[in-house]
Order: C-alpha cells, then sequence, then structure tokens
C-alpha cells in the first residue's frame, strides 16, 4: 500500500489542478530552485513560495506546501546500479540512409519487444525533401543519447539520466510527467505516455510484475510518464544488438562501440572512424553542442529506387498479420 502511495504522489505534483506548461523559454524558468524544493520537506503550514509555470506560460508563485514531496524507498534506490552502465564503453549507432526503404522492420521490433502501440513508437521514419527538385530518401529517427543532454539537465526529479557508458535512460518510477525533458530535445523524440498500455499489450504479457524502471527494461510504461528509445539495455547486457539493428533487412543500423572504433548491422563489422571518413558521416545539429551518439551516412549511391509508400513491403505486413 505504500508503494502504490508513493508512486500516486509522484505524479501528484500539484495540487487543485495546476499544469506545469511546455515552455519555450524553459532555461529561464528556475530549475535550480524547483529542483532544492522538490527534495526538501514541505510543511502544510509552510510560508515558503516558489515558481512554476501554468498551462498559458504564466509564472505564478504557489505555496510550497502545494508541492508533493518526492520519496523513494530504499530498496528502490539501491537497485540504481543500472545508472552507471557498462565500465569503459561508449555505444554509438550509425544509420544509411542510402540502404533504407522505409521497411518499418525496424520500428514494428522495436513496438513488439518494449510493447508499444500507435503513436507512441520510439523510432519513426520520416520521408525527406528538401525541395520539390530535390531527390526524397526515408530517415529513421530516435533518441539521440547525446552526450550533453539537455533533457537530463531541466530533469526536476532525476528521473532522466545519462550512463558512463552514454545511454541517457528515464526511470519511469521515478518520472512525473512535467514533460520539461520533452521541451528541451531539440530532436522531438520523446513520447508521452496519455493512457494506459493496449489491449493487445495487457493480452500479449503478464502485467504482475510491471514494474517499468531502468533496471526492468523492456516492460511497458506507466500512464502519465515520458518514453523513449533506450537503446535496448536489456538486449546490450546480454551481448545481443538493439532489436531495430537485428530486425533491419537491409542492414540500415550498425551499432558499436565508440571507444573499440567498431560497429556492426549484424552482417558486416566495419570500423566506425573509417566508415564516417569515407562516407561522409555527420550528426544532426552539430551546432546546439548535445553531441549525439548517432551519425547518419548521406543517402547517395542508393542500392534500390525511392519508394513513395509500402507496396513493396506487404509481405511483411502479411508476416507480421501471421504471426
Amino acid at each position: 500500500m505504500e508503494e502504490n502511495t508513493n508512486k500516486t504522489s509522484r505524479r501528484k505534483f500539484l495540487n487543485k489542478g495546476l499544469k506545469i506548461g511546455l515552455a519555450t523559454a524553459i532555461g529561464g524558468f528556475g530549475l535550480s530552485k524547483l529542483n532544492s524544493k522538490l527534495t526538501a520537506k514541505t510543511t502544510v503550514d509552510s510560508d515558503e513560495t516558489i515558481e512554476l509555470m501554468t498551462t498559458d506560460g504564466v509564472l505564478i508563485q504557489v505555496d510550497s506546501s502545494e508541492v508533493v514531496e518526492v520519496k523513494h524507498s530504499q530498496s528502490h534506490d539501491d537497485k540504481y546500479n543500472v545508472r552507471e552502465g557498462m565500465a569503459n564503453r561508449k555505444f554509438v549507432m550509425v544509420v544509411d540512409l542510402a540502404k533504407c526503404k522505409n521497411a518499418l522492420k525496424c520500428q514494428n521490433a522495436c513496438n513488439k519487444h518494449h510493447y508499444i502501440t500507435g503513436d507512441n513508437a520510439w523510432l519513426k521514419v520520416y520521408k525527406m525533401q528538401e525541395e520539390q527538385d530535390t531527390a526524397p530518401y526515408w530517415m529513421p529517427m530516435m533518441c539521440m543519447h547525446c552526450d550533453q543532454p539537455a533533457c537530463v539537465t531541466v530533469c526536476p526529479v532525476d528521473a532522466t539520466f545519462k550512463r558512463k557508458d552514454g545511454l541517457v535512460l528515464i526511470d519511469n518510477d521515478r518520472c512525473i510527467g512535467c514533460r520539461f525533458c520533452m521541451a528541451a530535445c531539440p530532436y522531438s523524440t520523446r513520447v508521452f505516455n496519455w493512457g494506459e498500455p493496449g489491449q493487445e499489450v495487457t493480452l500479449n504479457m503478464e502485467m504482475t510484475n510491471h514494474m517499468p524502471s531502468p533496471e526492468h527494461a523492456g516492460m511497458p510504461s506507466i500512464k502519465g510518464t515520458v518514453d523513449k528509445c533506450d537503446f535496448c539495455p536489456h538486449a546490450i547486457d546480454k551481448g545481443e544488438l538493439p532489436h531495430c539493428v537485428s530486425a533491419c533487412p537491409n542492414g540500415v543500423f550498425y551499432f558499436g562501440d565508440k571507444y573499440e572504433d567498431t560497429v556492426t548491422n549484424g552482417d558486416e563489422t566495419v570500423r566506425l572512424s573509417k566508415l564516417l571518413e569515407e562516407k561522409s558521416g555527420y550528426r544532426l545539429m552539430e551546432s546546439l553542442g548535445t553531441s549525439p551518439s548517432v551519425y547518419y551516412l548521406p543517402p547517395v549511391d542508393r542500392l534500390v529506387d525511392f519508394k513513395d509508400g509500402l507496396e513493396d513491403f506487404k509481405e511483411f505486413e502479411s508476416v507480421e498479420k501471421s504471426e
């Protein structure tokens, strides 16, 4: 009962229906003050006030007693070795845009293994075309697992964190659903769980051990929390590739260790530095200083013609339905 009460209090961030707004100028909000207040013990009769933002983007003064203290059990904190990650590793991904045919096997595999449905897909494939006279191409997008992640900086409850091996993860047990991280992410790769997992999810798994914390990666998340691509730490721990890498039929995704200078798509293993140099690899929005861990190879010398739609992949859909 106490555990359920704690989980409820974490998400009951403000009483009386106040919601924290998503502001573009989030840096001026004064998150350091908010963070210190959240970790401090508050009383009902407190005369202290803190600044919060409404859904209209207006800063207001709220009595500190309106903010519920965030508490965690000792057993929860004891499990936080998962936050450290693997020593002397730096995981990176390379996406070869010349190979992407929009098969969506990557997205299907990600959804299946993370129990995601609908628009909450962590990996999305976009049709890109700079202008009418330029050639279109398909571009997979996922969390960039930045070395300087803005999402980690703005999280007021330490729910979003970066491991030593480069993975940026979310502890759904700590997440209060304020969505500061979503506003701060320049790549718009995070999603919010507006509802409970779909019926197809609950029918395909045991929900009795539903614990969507980092140490239980690969489990469905909780309503009212934020989600994103996690590079499949539960697979990495077993020496396996992320599900999007192993599921892609065209070898679009390469995954590996930057310190070892080696990446693989399952069929071929190559030197990361050589691959990026020979194929002009780049990272998105370098000027922001986020230092993403995802690299892209330009869509040149394509292996197949661009196809607008999924006509060529009905066979994949039929396979998915049969499964």
